[in-house]
């Protein structure tokens, strides 16, 4: 590893370890019998309780919560996260930045294999890469390529990707399994059928809206996988979940709820609080009907008690949130036009906006993929009824709900959103006019277009710092959306289950090194 190496991903790494240790502290045991992960037998089955099916199994547009924590067990990325959301090597075993900073060179591994046989090599992390950008393929991630001008296949184990300007995000971009290596020439149709990843697992088996079976991949390049299969039981209903793991016909399952996350807890299940980067939001379409007012907005912003949200929604386990809850750059909930309610405020607002008489917004919901939803929703309604504000909830399966969502096709909506260890790539695509998600986030600026491109263009961690609490007080000042609360999962596990370990961004990859005693 070069000098350039070491340097560009030291400070990532710093940025990231220094803030994430304090989410890594805060992931406990409610129960004292946390099993040992050196216990165990390899080989085992493991079977995780879920709520609904993967949506999709084509990595570059996965946004559901369930399709994209599957498919990190099925496909490899450049780079990955340790445990504490560090950068470190995946299929690339390294990497060198230019002095200028606009070439980022990859050394890939060799001998690595897709599911079907064929090699992994630099010509398909070019085609990978080249697809993601091409607007056509409506690639989620389409935006963390906005720095990249051309990839080169300079031999079979090693890409160059020459860059506008400096990109301090782009390896932690890489990360995620929305820019997961494909095989060239491989498509979306095919992969929905037939995964074709270079992950820890394969897929075995699925039957739709009741299961997914993966099996170890054998050729898996790092250490053997450790559980022989494991099975994603769709069961929608919590409480039913619960009741499969006190019976043992489930070892596993992540709930968000607290009050479901304390019934599931007895002698035989141990359960795990981990807090979360993923964030709930009113989301607001600022160019629809009366959000395009922002004063209309700013109403809604100074009508709601956060806390009250998140007491009613998940009993107070969480915290109110601004915008940013990358460890590193945070943002402060008390820097906000009325951090705490200002019912008076609000009513001055809608005055401006012309709307004393009142207003209505047509808001989704998803119902299935967390539980919280509806219940966030009902209590968000009860209290901007109070300034004559109101919300007409749709209630969408899961399903339905992305599909409007990924369409913009909302006037507001209430989600729970990822977030990231690095900001660029938690918003970039949201908020930018030439974002991919930019229809998804209903509101961009010129203003905001030159922050986020200082921020990938700057290296140094405070100076980063700096420019994202700007953006973050732009999003605020002009109400682009709501920010609730940030809250925790509840990892439920059968004691039998060893060396599983919840991370911050809701990844389930340590099931890769998980056993079932």
């Amino acid at each position: 590893m070069s000098a350039r190496t070491r340097a560009a991903r030291g400070w990532i790494a710093a940025v990231a370890s220094v803030a994430v240790l304090t989410l890594a502290a805060c992931s406990s045991p409610t129960s004292s019998s946390t099993p040992s992960a050196t216990t165990g037998k390899p080989g085992g089955s493991l079977v995780i309780g879920v709520t609904s099916d993967p949506d999709t199994l084509f990595p570059w547009k996965a946004t559901q919560f369930q399709a994209v924590h599957l498919l990190e067990n099925i496909y490899g990325t450049l780079t990955e996260f340790d445990k504490n959301l560090n950068v470190v090597p995946g299929l690339a075993t390294s990497w060198d930045t230019s002095a200028d900073g606009k070439t980022l060179t990859l050394h890939l591994r060799t001998g690595v294999k897709f599911d079907d046989g064929t090699a992994f090599d630099s010509a398909s992390v070019k085609s990978s890469l080249d697809a993601i950008k091409n607007e056509a393929t409506a690639a989620v991630a389409r935006s963390s390529l906005s720095a990249v001008t051309s990839v080169d296949s300079t031999d079979a184990s090693t890409v160059v990707l020459h860059l506008t300007a400096p990109d301090a995000a782009l390896p932690a971009n890489l990360a995620t399994v929305n820019m997961a290596m494909l095989p060239a020439g491989a498509t979306e149709t095919a992969l929905n059928t037939t995964p074709d990843g270079t992950g820890p697992y394969k897929l075995e088996s699925r039957k739709p809206s009741q299961s997914i079976t993966l099996a170890a991949n054998t050729a898996y390049w790092g250490d053997a996988p450790t559980l022989a299969s494991i099975e994603f039981r769709v069961i929608p209903d919590e409480s039913s979940i619960v009741s499969a793991l006190q019976s043992g016909n489930v070892q596993m399952a992540v709930f968000d709820d607290p009050l479901v996350a304390k019934t599931a807890e007895g002698p035989n299940v141990t359960v795990t609080k981990t807090p979360q980067l993923s964030y709930h939001v009113l989301q607001l379409n600022a160019r629809r009907g009366a959000l395009t007012d922002v004063n209309v907005r700013l109403a809604m912003q100074c009508a709601i008690d956060r806390q009250q949200v998140l007491d009613t929604a998940a009993l107070g386990e969480g915290e109110v949130t601004g915008p940013i809850t990358s460890p590193a750059y945070k943002s402060d909930p008390k820097a906000r036009p009325c951090p705490t309610r200002d019912l008076a405020k609000a009513k001055e607002y809608l005055a401006k906006a012309g709307k004393s008489a009142g207003v209505t917004i047509d808001t989704i919901v998803s119902q299935g993929e967390y539980a919280t939803s509806v219940n966030e929703a009902q209590n968000l309604a009860a209290q901007l009824a109070e300034v004559g504000i109101t919300l007409k909830l749709e209630v969408l399966e899961s399903g339905a709900y992305v599909d409007r969502w990924i369409a913009g096709d909302f006037d507001a909506a209430v989600a729970l959103n990822g977030g990231r260890p690095d900001p660029d790539g938690m918003y970039g695509r949201y908020f930018t006019s030439t974002g991919n998600l930019n229809k998804v986030a209903g509101y961009s600026s010129p203003e905001l277009d030159a922050l986020f491109a200082e921020g990938k263009a700057t290296a140094d961690p405070a100076a980063r710092k700096a420019i994202y609490t700007k953006i973050s007080d732009d999003l605020e000042n002009n109400a682009a959306w709501i920010w609730l609360f940030t809250s925790y999962t509840y990892t439920a596990t059968a004691t039998s289950v060893r060396g599983y370990t919840p991370m911050a961004n809701g990844s389930l990859q340590s099931l890769r090194s998980t056993t079932v005693g």
